[in-house]
């Protein structure tokens, strides 16, 4: 192995945060100028030694699913059979989604008829997150939800009491609901806001009234701002009701799933994961791969989802430390296209 060779192999067994300070150390080497490179690696393109010392790197694997292993309800090519090849190479495979509409179990579901293996201990969702977040603060009030049933189900696990869910409309005027028909229910201390599609301005109203009290917790189950499409339509994510609350409560709110680092402290935790040995697999760049970069994973950009190359190349022109954080170490144009690589 030639020396530079070395180097390079190096480079793949070191944590991404690692990677990173060596590149900006050698930034005014000719010879190592080229490992600059290493940021955004067309996997394809890898020698099969580069391959084995990459395997050799991590142990476990993080998934985004929908955009990765599925659209909507239908599986990707080769995307099981990828998983299943990393199983049989001895890593544990976690499915990390911002979608909060499932409990874990739906989830396990969902893999079974789509053709993955999993179990519910497998399963990081935003609804089991918000639940964990919520029981490790010792919460025993009451929650305003903005949300569906699977994080209604996950908080019902831990003991959690809550708001009901679904269609809250305006029946007359907004004059006569604010005077006459809201009334605030003085058990809420907090506020959690996920995926509903019966938002609107009712629920809106409510939950900045709530969260107008300092005291009052604001959680997010993320703020992916769309869903991952096959055409060109759009459908808002969790992320756009977030922004409303968030914009009329005047304050922030703490944001449980994908690029929130409290994901890392739940699967060290929980899991017994080392961050400097796992590798996060997603379609979008400021979730999947920003949560990597943060929480020092190393970071696989798949093109069947939310980002293209060409919105990578753009984040390697960008100085903020956030944007340039979305670059991946590798991509890939679809999860499947791994497997020939690692068989």
């Amino acid at each position: 192995m030639s020396g530079f060779s070395a180097v390079k192999n190096l480079i793949y067994r070191s944590s991404n945060n690692f990677r990173k300070l060596i590149l900006k150390y050698f930034s005014n080497f000719s010879t190592l100028n080229s490992l600059k490179e290493m940021s955004a690696v067309n996997m394809s393109t890898l020698t099969r030694e580069d391959i084995k010392a990459f395997l050799n790197s991590f142990d476990t694997v993080l998934t985004d699913c929908d955009g990765v292993t599925w659209l909507d309800d239908r599986p990707l090519k080769g995307a099981s059979a990828t998983l299943q090849q990393l199983r049989d190479l001895g890593k544990k495979v976690f499915y990390v989604t911002n979608n909060s509409t499932k409990t874990r179990d739906e989830f396990v579901t969902k893999c079974s008829n789509l053709g993955f293996k999993a179990s519910a201990d497998e399963i990081i969702s935003t609804a089991y997150l918000t639940a964990c977040y919520m029981s490790d603060l010792g919460f025993k009030k009451k929650a305003y939800i903005v949300g569906s049933t699977g994080l209604t189900r996950e908080l019902d696990s831990v003991g959690i009491r809550h708001s009901d869910i679904g269609p809250d409309p305006l029946r007359s005027s907004l004059a006569a609901f604010v005077n006459q028909e809201f009334h605030r229910d003085p058990e809420v201390g907090a506020v959690v806001v996920g995926f509903d599609e019966h938002f609107n301005y009712i629920k809106m109203l409510r939950a900045a009234t709530y969260l107008n009290d300092p005291d009052c917790i604001f959680i997010a189950t993320n703020t992916d701002e769309r869903f991952p499409m096959r055409s060109d339509l759009v459908v808002p994510g969790t992320g756009s009701i977030v922004a409303a609350v968030e914009a009329c409560a005047g304050r922030p709110a703490f944001k449980i799933g994908k690029p929130s680092s409290y994901i890392r402290d739940v699967i060290v935790k929980r899991h017994n994961v080392d961050p400097k040995r796992t590798l996060m697999i997603g379609d979008r760049g400021n979730t999947d791969i920003l949560l990597g970069t943060r929480c020092g994973f190393q970071t696989l950009l798949v093109l069947t989802g939310v980002s293209s190359l060409e919105d990578v190349n753009e984040w390697k022109k960008s100085d903020n430390k956030d944007i340039r954080g979305c670059v991946p170490d590798y991509y890939l144009e679809s999860l499947g296209d791994l497997l020939p690589l690692i068989s």
